[in-house]
């Protein structure tokens, strides 16, 4: 059974899709300045689970050009179902990672380039799961703004899928 943090980060991406899933590539490639679109954030969070989770702990760099995606990197607008793709792969390699953790190993340090990373396994566990919910709710906003209709309107069925432990 996978850790309570690692159900929580589940969670976080499966409200991510119930909130952006099923959003036309049209619609997903428009950008409300200073926001990103859709499409580039879908690329983003596959990128920053694949430097975390795969890159750092297991030195596999999956998809190379999901690094245009890393944080500061330009605003761009790449073909939605490309990056849906590299999303579901990385979240995918990532899984096997994510259940073999431990309490022990969440208060852990990385180690990237030789260097001891500030922050232990468990707070960039949590890191990822509040980045999903960072932008979903920028998703959400843009969505919004492009007058979609019918939108996830609160927290989905957290006790059923993520109860607390």
């Amino acid at each position: 059974m996978a850790h309570f943090l690692v159900e929580q980060l589940r969670f976080a991406r499966s409200e991510w899709l119930r909130g952006v899933e099923d959003i036309r590539a049209e619609d997903a490639s428009r950008r409300f300045e200073p926001m990103n679109s859709i499409a580039w954030m879908v690329g983003h969070l596959a990128q920053h689970e694949q430097r975390f989770w795969l890159e750092f702990t297991q030195g596999v760099t999956l998809i190379e050009s999901l690094n245009v995606y890393g944080f500061g990197q330009p605003a761009s607008n790449p073909p939605l179902a490309e990056v849906w793709s590299a999303w579901h792969q990385v979240t995918q390699a990532v899984d096997s990672y994510l259940d073999t953790l431990t309490a022990e190993d969440l208060i852990q340090h990385l180690v990237v380039n030789g260097n001891k990373r500030s922050e232990n396994i468990g707070t960039s566990l949590g890191r990822s799961t509040f980045h999903y919910w960072y932008h979903l709710g920028e998703a959400m906003s843009i969505r919004q703004l492009l007058g979609h209709q019918d939108l996830p309107q609160f927290v989905g069925d957290l006790g059923e899928k993520a109860p607390y432990k």
